[in-house]
């Protein structure tokens, strides 16, 4: 999976789950950042959610489990 197809992948869950808008949640969830496999074999990304406590708590959540499917992101 690319960076761009986790976003949409994240922006589709979050916005079935809990309303708002696309442009909210790509707004509030942030860049992805990628690592080199060679430093982090298990997960090569992460994300730096902004907005709300609550935004950002859901979106903290939604990376745990989306990390657990998807450990390995490339460009």
């Amino acid at each position: 999976m690319t960076c761009d197809g986790m976003t949409d992948l994240m922006v589709a869950r979050l916005l079935r789950d809990h309303g708002r808008s696309k442009h909210h949640w790509r707004k509030a969830i942030g860049a992805i950042r990628l690592y080199s496999r060679d430093t982090h074999p298990h997960c090569n990304w992460t994300a730096t959610p902004t907005g709300t406590v609550r935004d950002m708590a859901l979106i903290e959540s939604l990376l745990d489990d989306l990390r657990m499917a998807h450990p390995l992101l490339s460009a």
